[in-house]
């Protein structure tokens, strides 16, 4: 593992003259936002409004898997869905300054969505539908698709071989995280052959700024192949009950664009499952990074691990149980 932190050399003075070598003069003005995965920074410039600069992580994506983002999230803009795209600078959405790839955007604020309210379930529910309606309509060629071995063997297996479970938990963790994975197949089987379309991937509320106008998206980062249900489970919470009528108000919205397929009512849990254990696995590979450890300090304490082997024992219980009905 490559123990060199990534943006090193990616200083303040380095930001600013990525922007200047487009040609886009900055005032010195820069704002670090908030962001683990990539760097982004809200840059003065000496004429016109602020411009938002994201500098990808090294080595994560490959270019054509990042033009495939901002291809994607283009198509989207171009059919008038309130996403934020790159900027087409000098004929390229995907610049390089000093080893290092970025993408410049428009500036747009917004706040969190008030998820508590059928109207604003619904109305995300449209513009998801509305996603989804593009995303089934080709796939992907550059990015991966989400599965139980990107999400989930392949987190577990990163873990275990750089000795990140404490010895004393490293039996129970296993032995929760191998009857997790196979909860995880049998929903899956129980679900059928799905559909897998181009997702947001990471559809959370931290990804979506509100306005008087409504949702749109600002990061595309994680786009990926994966079911449907994918972007709409984590707009879910509480016991059964609540979820059932926050998932009714969402494919009320849905379904006014968008077929959604019944049978991935089964994979709500085994999604919600392998994200548990790939988070844990990202913060592991991350952890060379020193926005990491600074921002994540209880990672890879005893009682950490100690909390995963309970979360994935309820998970276990809870794939086993019927999917939402609606």
């Amino acid at each position: 593992m490559n123990t060199i932190p990534p943006f090193a050399n990616l200083t303040p003075d380095c930001v600013m003259n990525a922007i200047d070598s487009l040609g886009l003069p900055c005032d010195g003005r820069l704002l670090a936002l908030n962001s683990y995965e990539n760097r982004v920074y809200q840059v003065g410039q000496d004429d016109g409004p602020p411009l938002v600069a994201k500098f990808y992580r090294p080595e994560r994506w490959s270019r054509e898997a990042i033009l495939e983002e901002h291809a994607f999230t283009l198509e989207l803009f171009e059919r008038e869905l309130p996403v934020v795209p790159p900027i087409i600078h000098q004929g390229n959405t995907l610049h390089s300054f000093e080893g290092f790839q970025f993408a410049i955007f428009n500036k747009h604020g917004g706040r969190a969505p008030e998820l508590e309210s059928a109207s604003t379930l619904e109305w995300m529910g449209r513009f998801i539908g509305r996603i989804h309606a593009v995303g089934a309509l080709a796939p992907f060629v550059h990015r991966p698709a989400l599965n139980i071995e990107t999400f989930g063997t392949g987190p577990r297996d990163f873990l275990l071989s750089h000795d990140f479970i404490p010895a004393s938990l490293k039996p129970a963790w296993e032995s929760a995280v191998a009857l997790a994975l196979d909860g995880v197949r049998r929903s899956f089987d129980r679900a059928g052959d799905v559909a897998n379309i181009r997702v947001h991937g990471d559809c959370h509320i931290g990804n979506v700024l509100w306005t008087d106008a409504g949702p749109h998206f600002v990061d595309f980062d994680d786009i990926r192949s994966a079911p449907a249900v994918q972007d709409l489970w984590m707009l879910l919470s509480g016991d059964r009950q609540e979820m059932s009528r926050q998932l009714v108000d969402v494919l009320i919205g849905y379904e006014d664009f968008c077929d959604f397929d019944p049978r991935e009512l089964h994979l709500i849990e085994a999604l919600r499952t392998l994200r548990l254990i790939h988070y844990s696995g990202w913060l592991a590979r991350r952890w060379h990074d020193p926005a990491f450890p600074a921002a994540f300090p209880w990672f890879n304490t005893e009682h950490y691990w100690q909390d995963r082997i309970l979360e994935l024992r309820e998970q276990i219980a809870l794939m086993d149980e019927p999917p939402l009905v609606v």
